[in-house]
C-alpha cells in the first residue's frame, strides 16, 4: 500500500504534463476546445504570488470580470500572444482584472521577475508552484486564456498565439 505522501499529487509531474501538452499544442485552437467548460462556475482557488504568499482569486472572481492567462517564460505562443494581451489591458483594465498565472515548469521566481521586467508585463502575476489553478481550470497548455464574467462564470477559453480576444472581452464585459 502507498503511503499518504506517495499518493499526493506531485506538482512537478503535473508541470511536466503541462509542458508536454504545450509543446504538442501547435498553433491556435478554437475557443472552448479544451480546459474548463464555458458556462461553468470559475473555481475560487488561492495561488501564490512571486513571494510565496497566497492570493485568493475570489478577491476578483464574482466581483468583476477577470482574464486569466496560463503562461511560462519559455512559451513561444505566450510571447506571441503578449502584444494582444497588452493591448487588451490598455483598453479594458479599468473594467476587468488581468492575471497572468505562471505555470512554474522550468521556472524560478527570479527568472519570472526578469521576464516580466524585460517584457514590461503590466498584469498581476501569480506563480502557481502548487499547480492549484492549473488543475482547477484544467489548463491544457500554456497560452491558455480564460475569461470570467462578473457573475463568476467562464465566458471564453482559448489556446494559442492567435486568439481574437477583443470580441470575447467585449462580450464578457457586456454580460457583466
Amino acid at each position: 500500500m502507498l503511503s499518504k505522501k506517495a499518493r499526493r499529487p506531485i506538482p512537478w509531474a503535473l508541470g511536466t504534463a503541462v509542458l508536454a501538452l504545450a509543446l504538442g499544442a501547435g498553433q491556435a485552437r478554437a475557443q472552448g476546445d479544451a480546459g474548463i467548460p464555458v458556462g461553468s462556475k470559475a473555481p475560487l482557488v488561492a495561488v501564490n504570488d512571486l513571494d510565496g504568499k497566497p492570493v485568493d482569486l475570489g478577491t476578483w472572481i464574482g466581483k468583476r470580470p477577470v482574464l486569466l492567462e496560463f503562461w511560462a517564460t519559455w512559451c513561444e505562443n505566450c510571447e506571441a500572444l503578449l502584444p494582444s494581451l497588452k493591448s487588451a489591458y490598455q483598453a479594458y483594465s479599468d473594467r476587468m482584472e488581468f492575471i497572468a498565472v505562471n505555470v512554474v515548469v522550468n521556472q524560478t521566481p527570479e527568472k519570472v521577475r526578469r521576464y516580466i521586467s524585460q517584457h514590461q508585463m503590466p498584469f498581476r502575476i501569480l506563480y502557481d508552484d502548487q499547480a492549484t489553478s492549473v488543475r482547477a481550470y484544467l489548463a491544457p497548455a500554456t497560452s491558455f486564456v480564460v475569461l470570467i464574467g462578473k457573475d463568476g462564470k467562464v465566458t471564453y477559453t482559448g489556446l494559442g498565439p492567435d486568439q481574437n480576444l477583443e470580441p470575447a472581452i467585449k462580450k464578457t464585459l457586456g454580460a457583466s
